[in-house]
């Protein structure tokens, strides 16, 4: 019968001191199996697999996907979805997922999750419709749901995606209208758009825009995101307003950002501040054509930044 090693002590000098050591014992705890496993065929040759975030008391710093008992994917501990592409069309596949902490201990699996690639559509090149409606409401600090009306396809619609900010945060199955979005942070605006997918991958333009504003968590206090978050573009301008938030005075600095990137600070001087709506005009100097992503958020009284508003999407106009 073999026998397990024991357990040994890892000790480490304490330099400077003759003589004094420190001891440890290696970490040989395994993570909890990631949680929420899901696969969602994307068209004949494409499977997207996604879990939950497992919890920072956890210790995570990676996943591995499988394939069954094939390891095909390795993430870093901030992605918690994958497309696995090159797969076969109308065959059966089984995923599952483990996580990994700092020590190298693996988590068991997690259950898993088995899906059927659809037919492969020969020569399809066209895209299905948008949505025609999205709706979408907080169901909590941390979650919130979102609604989408039916798209059609010459071929038949495979699957929906949902984007947040540009990128793809879920992918729902073809017969589904709706779907609940976990791990969001409370008191933030968030910006959803849904796309129809088909078996040749091909994606339809977004559906409508939807805002959703998670409450705050219990003791964080009012809102701190600027409202009603509106962006236009005219001939050499970009024209911004938006409502302030309820910070308990006067809020006087918003910080800009325009594609992801910190731009600069809005500044209102003293007896110029707005009621109500605030506006600020840029002026630019970008070519026509340009795409802005742009969102802003407050300064508040105690000197911290608060919550992003809604991002929006403009086209520099000449």
């Amino acid at each position: 019968m073999r026998r397990s090693a024991p357990t040994l002590a890892l000790c480490l000098a304490v330099a400077g001191i003759t003589g004094l050591t420190a001891c440890t014992t290696p970490d040989t705890r395994p993570p909890p199996a990631p949680a929420g496993l899901t696969a969602q065929a994307g068209s004949a040759t494409s499977v997207h697999v996604m879990w939950n975030a497992a919890a920072d008391r956890d210790g995570v710093t990676g996943y591995q996907v499988f394939e069954a008992d094939r390891l095909v994917r390795e993430l870093p501990a901030g992605k918690t979805m994958v497309d696995i592409t090159g797969l076969a069309p109308q065959t059966g596949y089984v995923f599952t997922v483990r996580a990994e902490d700092a020590a190298g201990n693996l988590s068991g699996p997690a259950p898993a999750a088995r899906v059927t690639t659809p037919a492969a559509k020969a020569e399809d090149r066209t895209a299905p419709t948008s949505p025609a409606a999205t709706t979408a409401r907080a169901t909590g600090p941390r979650s919130a749901q979102v609604t989408w009306t039916a798209a059609t396809d010459d071929t038949g619609v495979t699957a929906y995606d949902i984007y947040q900010g540009g990128v793809r945060i879920h992918t729902a199955g073809p017969g589904e209208s709706a779907t609940t979005l976990a791990d969001l942070r409370p008191d933030t605006v968030y910006t959803f758009t849904v796309r129809a997918r088909d078996g040749a991958d091909n994606s339809s333009p977004d559906g409508p825009a939807v805002d959703v504003t998670t409450p705050p968590a219990s003791g964080d206090g009012p809102g701190t995101a600027p409202a009603e978050f509106a962006a236009t573009a005219s001939p050499g301008t970009v024209t911004l307003t938006w409502t302030a938030p309820d910070t308990g005075g006067e809020t006087t600095e918003y910080e800009l950002y325009v594609n992801g990137l910190p731009t600069t600070v809005i500044q209102f001087g003293a007896g110029a501040v707005p009621s109500g709506r605030a506006e600020h005009r840029i002026t630019v100097a970008e070519p026509a054509g340009t795409v802005w992503a742009v969102k802003l958020r407050a300064r508040l009284p105690d000197g911290n930044w608060g919550s992003f508003s809604a991002e929006r999407r403009i086209t520099l106009v000449a």
